[in-house]
């Protein structure tokens, strides 16, 4: 199962999440949150991680060329949009991106569904709070092209099985504290989303 931590902060929980074997790492460049990193900072990690490591960048309420602007920058490989933007907008966009839909409702998820994209709780601070979405809600829809979010854990991943979904985006469920991630849960996570495939 292929894992995203995001909210990277610091180098050496890059190393540990890589080590453990995620397969990208999210890095948030939404001031308002607790794990924004400065797009310099977040470069200086990048240019340390080994190769075939993905870089993601969130983004909230940007601009599109101040999106490629620090993607460029910074050397990440894909901009994650957590936000509602109009179609000009994504056809201004250089850069490859992800969109993401902030579920509410069940009916939520015929969103983009032609595309890859992150199915995320909505939460007015979009994100990061470990809110769960309803699995119910995935019930006989295909999950093939969905990055699941939202208040996942290695204690919950087992619920996900069965649903095939394309991977799994985790923050706050693999933390010790805001911003600063735990070792051992990065390992029991990626372990849980590895049973998946059994």
């Amino acid at each position: 199962m292929r894992v995203k931590i995001c909210g990277i902060t610091n180098l050496n929980d890059a190393l540990d999440a890589i080590n453990a074997g995620a397969d990208a790492l999210g890095f948030v460049f939404y001031p308002k949150s607790p794990r924004y990193i400065d797009p310099l900072k977040a470069k200086q990690i990048i240019k340390q991680l080994p190769p075939f490591v993905q870089s993601v960048g969130l983004f909230v309420n940007e601009p599109a060329a101040k999106i490629d602007f620090i993607c460029k920058m910074a050397n990440i490989d894909l901009a994650q949009i957590h936000f509602e933007a109009d179609e000009q907008f994504f056809k201004s966009l250089t850069t490859k991106h992800l969109k993401v839909v902030r579920a509410k409702h069940k009916e939520d998820l015929d969103l983009y569904n032609d595309e890859y994209r992150i199915v995320d709780a909505f939460v007015e601070s979009y994100g990061g709070e470990g809110k769960r979405l309803n699995i119910d809600w995935f019930k006989g829809i295909d999950c093939s092209r969905i990055i699941i979010a939202g208040g996942l854990t290695a204690q919950n991943v087992q619920e996900l099985k069965g649903f095939n979904f394309y991977s799994l985006d985790v923050s706050s469920g693999v933390e010790e504290s805001l911003g600063k991630k735990s070792k051992e849960k990065i390992n029991d996570f990626i372990r849980s989303a590895n049973e998946l495939y059994k």
